[in-house]
């Protein structure tokens, strides 16, 4: 059976049918308590519990840490693209770990920024050091990755476009709100990761709502594919896509071929103009809720509700 770890400013917690229970360890990062299961079980059965409304929660993955992050991963996200699914390779990214922030903290939007996104995503929390050239199997992939955790690929599209590079474009301080939930998985249970639904509402609209099965490259060929170059330690964090229904998406296919004969310059500054009369990117106020579980609710990684700031 699966068990949610909750953390705080000064400890760690699991959530159970009576409340939340703490964790009697000395760990500090998200690494260490992995490594602690002995203090994880034994809080899994303490009776002494504090109402789980009463904690204020932080991320459960705690920085520093690596955070890698794969790109259009959801089949429907492709096509919204205009591509196709099937010529995408299996390709990474990486964020700032400063970038992380807890799941009722605020986004802040640099002054400087002006399309602001959202991108509901799973991700993947290392439980061990995975070396570069480690043999991953479907086997033995639990013993790498612990758990899930809901996360929230925030990025200044603005930045992220014309410079053709993601990281400065994801990596400001809170662009990666992460929790509430560190769902830590029992073997078997990863046999039902392609159940999960993700859903992002704005402002209580329905933005994205989409199960795993959308996914063109689910963990285990992912981990094959970071593996070869990336090592991931205990505590590291992989994203693994979003799905459709993102505020940016592509023009017409008659735009798109117009735009390609026009100077770089100007197909910028005409893509932009048009992109600052969308509605859909976060507005100052906004409120963005993300919540992933499977439909029937065996597996629940919890829900996290940010509200969108500006900064003047």
């Amino acid at each position: 059976m699966s068990t949610s770890i909750l953390r705080t400013a000064d400890a760690w917690w699991v959530a159970t049918p009576a409340g939340a229970a703490k964790v009697n360890t000395q760990a500090t990062t998200t690494g260490q308590l992995l490594a602690d299961r002995q203090a994880i079980a034994a809080a899994a059965t303490s009776t002494d519990t504090v109402a789980l409304d009463s904690l204020t929660l932080c991320s459960p993955v705690t920085a520093p840490c690596r955070v890698v992050a794969q790109m259009t991963n959801f089949a429907s996200h492709v096509k919204d693209a205009g591509m196709d699914p099937a010529a995408i390779p299996l390709t990474f990214f990486r964020k700032s770990s400063g970038s992380i922030s807890g799941p009722y903290d605020e986004v802040i939007r640099p002054a400087h920024v002006r399309l602001l996104d959202y991108e509901a995503e799973i991700g993947l929390v290392f439980g061990r050091q995975m070396p570069v050239g480690t043999p991953v199997t479907a086997d033995n992939l639990p013993d790498y990755v612990a758990g899930l955790v809901v996360t929230n690929d925030v990025s200044a599209r603005d930045l992220q476009l014309p410079k053709t590079q993601f990281y400065e474009s994801k990596s400001y301080p809170t662009f990666t709100p992460v929790g509430p939930v560190l769902l830590l998985l029992e073997p078997g249970e990863f046999k039902r990761f392609s159940e999960l639904r993700l859903r992002l509402r704005v402002n209580g609209e329905i933005r994205q709502n989409m199960t795993v099965t959308d996914m063109i490259y689910q963990p285990l060929e992912t981990l094959r594919a970071l593996t070869r170059f990336q090592r991931m330690d205990a505590g590291d964090l992989l994203l693994t896509g979003t799905p459709v229904g993102t505020a940016l998406s592509a023009p017409p296919k008659a735009v798109e071929i117009l735009a390609s004969l026009l100077p770089p310059a100007l197909k910028w500054k005409l893509f932009f103009e048009r992109q600052a009369n969308n509605p859909r990117y976060l507005q100052d106020g906004d409120v963005i809720e993300i919540a992933v579980a499977t439909d029937d609710g065996a597996l629940d990684l919890g829900s996290q509700r940010t509200v969108v700031r500006h900064t003047r």
